[in-house]
């Protein structure tokens, strides 16, 4: 779904007025009203478990009528910036580890409810879609209030409307207090009610997939939990786990990435491996086509495999001369190893020997002293 994000004031009978994010699709309705159905499952799943709070699910849904047709629009409660954009807060551009390690438990409370309550898998976790809320409504209130004597630079487009530029900085922080991060954007998520139920098609974002979803042996909630682990490095380093995910043309070789999986959290399990090969004819029952026309038919096409010769891995020259523990330079050496110990729980080949979102969040490493 290609959508814009906006901030707009929307009143609501029984509130004042206030300022929301609203999400206009601008194609693919079906896909639009999806994620409003699933939005409201979350929100009327369970009311009182505490990780719902960390969803942001939309308030309201209108449509609005366009010379392309029907618009899906979705209503949210405000926030002030995406977490890749949090850490200029601070000195050196680097968020203090206890403030880290506070929102990591606050998102594993957040998956424990879509995981364990809902039943779903986000499948599209990255920085980008954690937001953080903000510290005083007074900040958006001020805001506001400023656009009287400095209005926002905007443009007119060739219909006659005003086109308004971005902004995504609405000043230092006022406090640490209230804030809270926001996982957002459940486009992507995938509802599996039954144990038997197993996501087969690929998803997440390149640098976060999961080795099921490259070797294609299906992934269900603790995908998840591979893909935020990855995203910790993003928050403790400024810096991306995976380096070598992309090719010199800017495209995925999933080769390379599995390659950097055999050298930092350590080679595959046997069965996985055994897995991985007994699936390696299985064919998807709908073929996907890519924006560049292309089509495929099952995982191993889709990502360019086979990737093992039996048990050998077919891309040896590879593997880099990395190991997990040098990719982690601004950790102290005991919390590097209290990190470790925690992190190595989510990075496991094998998806069942990962732990669940509410056990990693009683991790020691997670407690602030």
């Amino acid at each position: 779904m290609n959508a814009k994000t906006t901030k707009a004031t929307f009143r609501n009978e029984d509130e004042p007025e206030g300022v929301v994010a609203l999400k206009i699709a601008n194609t693919n309705w079906h896909r639009a009203d999806n994620e409003r159905a699933i939005e409201q499952y979350i929100a009327e799943k369970d009311p009182s478990h505490c990780g719902l709070a960390v969803l942001r699910t939309s308030s309201k849904c209108f449509e609005i009528s366009g010379p392309e047709g029907r618009h899906v629009c979705l209503a949210y409660k405000s926030t002030r910036e995406p977490l890749w954009l949090f850490p200029r807060r601070f000195i050196d551009g680097i968020t203090p580890c206890p403030i880290i390690k506070a929102y990591i438990r606050i998102l594993l409370v957040g998956l424990d409810y879509l995981h364990t309550e809902c039943k779903m898998v986000h499948a599209d976790l990255k920085l980008e879609n954690i937001m953080v809320s903000f510290e005083d409504p007074a900040v958006m209130g001020d805001f506001m209030n400023d656009q009287f004597d400095q209005p926002m630079e905007y443009k007119i487009d060739s219909t006659g409307r005003p086109v308004y530029q971005r902004h995504n900085d609405f000043g230092p922080l006022r406090q640490l207090r209230n804030i809270i991060p926001k996982i957002v954007d459940f486009g992507h998520c995938a509802r599996l009610d039954s144990d038997d139920d197993w996501g087969i098609y690929p998803i997440q974002p390149d640098h976060y997939r999961a080795p099921e979803v490259v070797l294609g042996c299906g992934w269900r909630m603790n995908t998840d939990l591979w893909n935020l682990g990855v995203i910790l490095w993003d928050l403790i380093e400024g810096k991306e786990l995976f380096r070598q995910v992309y090719d010199e043309q800017g495209r995925y070789q999933a080769k390379a990435h599995l390659a950097e999986m055999i050298a930092l959290p350590g080679p595959p399990p046997q069965e996985l491996i055994t897995r991985y090969r007994s699936l390696l004819k299985y064919q998807w029952p709908q073929p996907i086509a890519t924006v560049d026309d292309n089509v495929y038919e099952s995982s191993n096409q889709f990502f360019g495999g086979p990737f093992f010769d039996g048990d050998e891995f077919l891309h040896n020259d590879l593997i880099p001369d990395r190991n997990l523990a040098d990719t982690l330079p601004s950790l102290e050496e005991k919390e590097k190893e209290n990190f470790l110990s925690f992190v190595k729980l989510m990075l496991a080949w094998h998806p069942e020997e990962r732990r669940t979102a509410r056990e990693l969040a009683e991790h020691p490493f997670l407690r602030l002293k």
